[in-house]
């Protein structure tokens, strides 16, 4: 028994009881190899495509359809794309017009516009749809029109993100325009803001250009899931019209890039690949599409081949 200096007892304490709230218990399991009929079925199952790209669908009667031309991947061709292809379905006697919704706005110089002396851009189209009709127009090719867009793009986003709705202006700015042509044709920023998703939210299809380089797929992951949100939110007709290999070269790189976007996309590849060409870098710095400028250089030749797939797929021949 204890006690202090003074020799008193001090009262024993009594131990406390534990406190026990669960219970736990360890079990073993014993772990199963699979069988070898399992692993057979493992083994042979089907691997899923990596990029799963929805098809377009058939463009509605008595409208132009309205293609995206986008990537987000900068220095893909996408800009020398839509001018070339809307001018080359122009001539051809299709009513075509040309959206440019990226600011450094070079659709107006490769199509012979002047920028100093436009005064409504796809700016302003979008911000007041009103305005759709005398935001147009003419270019160097009869029968196509254009909206110019200009750096006043950069700050669109911003001011766009306090609207309601901010995701359709571009459809509906659009809307009154469309039974006056065949084809619209958006070209996109090198980005997946939300002026890109405007054009996507206002479109039937994309074009999806792709330079044959070590990069080509690198990105399109990020796009397809992009497709799919868009499709599942906002457009549920956005499809993929096709994939265009842009700027390829008879190297083997080249080839071999070519050879895995085409095994990867065989159902959307629009033959024949746009090689490179001296004569598509000119045409800009004249004010006119290679088809003006020269038809029968090799760009000429490949941009008119493409026009001619498309025409078809669109249901315009």
């Amino acid at each position: 028994m204890p006690s202090d200096e003074e020799g008193s007892t001090l009262p024993e304490v009594e131990s406390a009881p534990l406190v026990i709230d669960v219970e736990f218990t360890e079990v073993e399991e014993e772990s199963t190899a699979p069988s070898l009929d399992a692993v057979e079925e493992i083994s042979t199952a089907r691997a899923r495509r990596p990029l799963d790209l929805p098809r377009a669908q058939p463009t509605p009667e008595g409208r132009a359809r309205v293609v995206t031309v986008i990537n987000q991947k900068g220095g893909v061709g996408k800009t020398t794309t839509v001018i070339n292809i809307a001018a080359q379905l122009a001539l051809r006697g299709h009513s075509v017009l040309v959206v440019d919704a990226d600011s450094q706005g070079n659709c107006a110089t490769g199509l012979g516009v002047d920028k100093s002396k436009v005064s409504a851009t796809t700016r302003d189209l979008i911000l007041n749809p009103e305005s759709a009709v005398s935001a147009r127009h003419a270019t160097a090719v009869e029968g196509l029109h254009m909206i110019v867009g200009d750096r006043s793009l950069v700050g669109l986003e911003q001011e766009m993100l306090r609207q309601l709705g901010r995701e359709r202006r571009l459809a509906e700015a659009l809307e009154p325009l469309l039974p006056h042509y065949d084809v619209v044709i958006i070209d996109t920023p090198p980005s997946l803001g939300l002026v890109s998703i405007n054009a996507l939210v206002a479109s039937d299809g994309i074009l999806i250009p792709v330079q044959t380089e070590y990069f080509a797929l690198e990105g399109l992951a990020l796009l397809a899931g992009t497709i799919r949100e868009v499709r599942g939110l906002l457009n549920p007709r956005l499809g993929v019209d096709g994939v265009l290999l842009t700027m390829h070269a008879p190297t083997l790189l080249n080839q071999q890039v070519a050879g895995e976007v085409r095994e990867t996309f065989p159902d959307l590849i629009v033959e024949p690949a746009i090689r490179r060409n001296i004569r598509l870098a000119e045409a800009p710095s004249h004010g006119i599409p290679i088809h003006l400028h020269d038809p029968t250089s090799a760009g000429g030749q490949d941009y008119q081949a493409m026009a001619t797939v498309l025409e078809r797929r669109w249901g315009l021949a």
